[in-house]
Parts: C-alpha cells; structure tokens; sequence
C-alpha cells in the first residue's frame, strides 16, 4: 500500500447555495448582476459546485444564470427544479450553454408534505421520481436527486426512494435536513445506513443540506460527514430560509482546524472567506453579527485582561487558528472595560511607549476613567492620554433640529469644536439620519463612508435608552462608533462624533509627531 495515497485525506465537495437557498432569506434577494459578482467571489473561493437559482420561479433567475454561465467556465453550476416536465424543460434550456451543468431535482418524500403539500402516495411519489430523474437524465449527465424533508421520512421508504433516483440516473443523492429538526446522532445514522443498504449507494455521492432551525446546521453536517456524505450543501454567512443554512464558511473551517479528526479536506481556499463573506454582506446589505464564528468582527478580537494576558504569553492560549488563515489581517487586543495592566501596557510599547510602574499606574488609572465614557479605546485615545489632552475633547453636541422639506429630511446641528467655540451647519438628506450626518460632516470637516448603521434598545421601561452602532470608512480604514441617548437620533449623532473625534485627535498627534520630526 502507497502510505503517502493512504494518508491523504478524502474530499468534501462543496455546494454553495447562497444564490438560490441563501437568497431566499427575507431581505437578502439580489438582482442578476448582483449575482455574478457573488458568483465571482464563490468561484475564487474554490467551491465545487454553484447553485444559481430556481429558473422555473423568475425571470431573473434565469437572467442570472445566463450571465453566470457565460463567464464561468471552470466551476459546475446547478439550477433548482421541481420533478415536473415544464420545470425540466426550463432548467434544461439555461443548462444548455453551461460549460459544466448540473440539474437538481427534488421532491418531498415526507409523510407530512405527502399528505398536505403533494397530496401524493408513496407509489406517486416513487414514480414521479422514476419519471422525471429519467427524463432529465436522457439530456444531462451530472444529476443530483433532493429528498425533501428526508429527516422526517419513514427510513424504509426513504431507502425506496433513494434506489429509484440511482436506478433512473441520478448522480449524487442529497438527503436534506429541511426543517432543521435532526440531531447530529440521527443524521449520522440515516446516512450510515442508507449507504450500507441501497442498492447501487456506491456509485453515487452523498450529500447533506441541513438547516439551522435549532442552531444544529453545522453539528448536523459533520454528523452527515462522518455518516459517509461526501458533498456538504450551505450558503456564506448561513444565510437561507426562516434561522438559515450550514454556513460554509464554519464546516469548511472546522474540517480544516480538526484535520486530525476527520482526515477529510476541501478545495475551498480559506484565505478568500472573509472577503467572500463581506461581499455578501454588501450586496444584501445584511450585517454579521459581531459574534459570528469566523466572519464576525469579534472572532479573533479579545478584550478580557485575562485572555489578553493569555494571548500576549502565547497565541495557542485563546486561538485556535490563525487569523490569516480565513482572511482576516491579524487578532485584534480591543482594549476597554474588561481589559488589564498588560494589555494597556503591551499596546502602549508598541505605540514606542515605556513606563515606569508609577508612570503605567497613572496611565492605567486615566485609561479606566476613560473606558466609562466610551466603550473602545483605540491607539489615537491612548496617544491623547500620553500627551496629556484629555481623549474626550473634541467637537460635543451643543443642540440638533430634524425637520421634513418636502420628500427630503432638513438637519440643524450645533456643535461646540475643541476650542469650545460654536459651530452650526445645515443639511438635507433622504432621510432624517442621512440629513444629520451631512450636518455633522459639514461642521467637523470630517467625511466618513457609512458601511452600516443600526440601533437597537438598551434597558427596559422608564430607564430604557437607544444605542446606536455605526461601521464607517475613512481613508481606507474601517472605523467603528457608539452613542446612547434617550433620543435615538441624538445617538446616532454621539456615535458619529465618536467616530470623528478620535480621528481628529489622531491627525493632531501624528502633526506634532510630523513636527517634532
């Protein structure tokens, strides 16, 4: 036996259905151009397999694919029908000028959509299979066979099912975890057996769609992997249907940090998965939450003084894979209320700062008082208070006023600048927000990209204020904001100028820096 052949390990397919399942999720629809850049991105990424859309369902579906289709050469590319003939026909008409085509039928097997859904019978259902993956088949070489809601099918007849798709032709059998209702013990099972025990399950790839409904997606397809399934089916970011689909980005990086364990790999290239997922995030203009594994912004950013403690002794402490590795530039010590001596004291000799122990203490002391007044302290905050200016001064808001012109919104502001002179200017928008944050960039002179906003609720009843958290761009670099008000515009504001006076103070440090030099 080749030892060096032994030891490689086996490959996962991976099917990405981020444009089909994915863009079904409230909100996250995209047009056809939106979709060949996504698509673009999915292909550099290296997944196996693209899923398009459903071309029965819409125009622009099928105006999506075609654009897809006429730049993507490398990368088979499936498209969704139902197991009836005018679908076939039309998946099989996009199909045609597709270098590498695939069709993807599927039909409920359940008894639940048997009964309430299709109102078919088991023998129905049989033989819609037998028909349809037949007739697909006479046109297309590469069929893969859905078992919707096969989770829920009685084991027997989903056995019956799966040998009448690979009987009429189909090529890999997709066992989906529709609902989201399995655990990883029973996916793992039903895989296992349905392998060892339908006629013909050797000559076809197996492969699992599960959803996220319990927040099992993940679990449950690593469960299907170890079961015998060779093709995992997900979306970027976990997007899809009602709580979502496996997120691609997670199984992929979790078969790659446990290579030990499983001893399977994919082709995708990991480097390329926070690119992929930001774009995504653009094109739909859904944001991932911070927690998010992987994508989140907060994934390798660690703020507690005792896992910066760990992280600054050694990085195996607190991670358990490189940042680089998935796209990411590095890890990220936020420094605020959570955060110890070490920390502070390690971000301020990178800044070419050495203290004495009086001298940290003192510092140390300023950096607490400081971290009660906002909830990040970046390196512009810390060089503030090494040159003994307060990292609170900076421009405040002296007043606002929000009105309607017509369609448009008119904003006020007054803001009181570092010299404690005031400042007022106007703006109109296309909205109230928009309005003030023209206003504000007229008055400080800053001008900040807005990549995403949002408030949310902090507290409850009589005590209850609004946050606002912002994302923007200056100059290339990434910033990020908070306020909390009674008023939520008013936070929106302070969050703004939070963002805009810890550039301001960063420009006037690096001057002096430019003068002393």
């Amino acid at each position: 036996m080749n030892t060096s052949t032994a030891n490689t390990p086996a490959q996962i397919r991976i099917f990405d259905t981020t444009l089909r399942d994915g863009e079904q999720s409230p909100g996250c629809s995209m047009s056809p151009q939106q979709k060949l850049v996504m698509a673009r991105g999915l292909a550099d990424l290296g997944v196996d397999v693209i899923e398009t859309g459903f071309p029965a369902s819409s125009q622009s579906d099928r105006e999506a694919h075609a654009l897809i289709a006429r730049e993507l050469h490398a990368t088979t590319l499936a498209v969704l029908s139902r197991c009836l003939p005018a679908d076939i026909e039309t998946s099989l008409r996009m199909l045609g000028t597709t270098a590498r085509p695939r069709l993807h039928l599927f039909l409920s097997t359940s008894p639940l959509h048997r009964e309430h859904k299709l109102r078919m019978s088991r023998e129905q259902v049989l033989e819609s299979v037998r028909t349809h993956v037949a007739m697909a088949r006479r046109h297309i070489d590469d069929i893969e066979f859905s078992a919707e809601d096969a989770t829920r099918t009685e084991e027997d007849f989903l056995h019956e099912v799966i040998a009448a798709a690979i009987a009429a032709g189909a090529t890999t059998i997709n066992l989906p975890d529709t609902v989201g209702f399995t655990t990883p013990e029973e996916i793992r099972g039903m895989f296992a057996r349905a392998i060892a025990q339908v006629p013909g399950a050797g000559k076809v790839t197996f492969s699992a769609h599960c959803h996220n409904d319990l927040g099992l997606a993940v679990a449950n397809s690593l469960a299907a992997v170890e079961g015998g399934a060779r093709q995992v089916e997900g979306s970027i970011n976990g997007i899809g249907e009602r709580a979502g689909n496996c997120a691609i980005e997670e199984i992929v990086m979790a078969l790659k940090v446990r290579n030990a364990f499983y001893n399977l790999d994919t082709r995708i290239d990991t480097r390329r998965i926070v690119p992929t997922s930001q774009r995504l995030s653009r094109l739909v203009g859904m944001p991932v939450q911070r927690n998010k594994a992987i994508v989140g912004a907060n994934a390798f950013a660690h703020e507690s003084g005792i896992h910066q403690h760990g992280m600054l002794r050694h990085r195996g402490t607190y991670e358990i894979m490189q940042p680089q590795d998935v796209g990411w530039p590095s890890s990220q010590m936020v420094l605020g209320r959570h955060s110890g001596r070490a920390a502070v004291e390690a971000r301020l000799r990178a800044l070419g700062y050495w203290l004495e122990e009086d001298e940290l203490k003192l510092v140390f002391e300023q950096f607490k008082a400081l971290c009660e007044k906002q909830r990040v302290v970046g390196d512009a905050d810390l060089q503030a208070l090494m040159q003994d200016a307060p990292a609170s001064e900076g421009y405040r808001l002296a007043s606002m006023t929000i009105s309607d012109v017509g369609s448009r919104a008119n904003a006020l502001v007054e803001l009181s600048d570092p010299d404690g002179n005031r400042v007022a200017e106007t703006a109109q928008g296309n909205g109230p927000v928009d309005a003030l944050f023209g206003a504000l960039a007229a008055a400080t002179g800053v001008q900040l990209q807005l990549e995403s906003y949002q408030v949310h609720s902090v507290g409850i009843g009589a005590d209850a204020r609004g946050e606002a958290s912002l994302s923007v761009r200056c100059d290339g670099i990434d910033y990020e904001g908070t306020g909390t008000s009674k008023d939520i515009i008013e936070a929106s504001a302070l969050a703004w100028l939070d963002v805009a006076n810890r550039l301001l103070r960063q420009r006037r440090v690096e001057k002096r820096e430019m003068a002393v030099a």
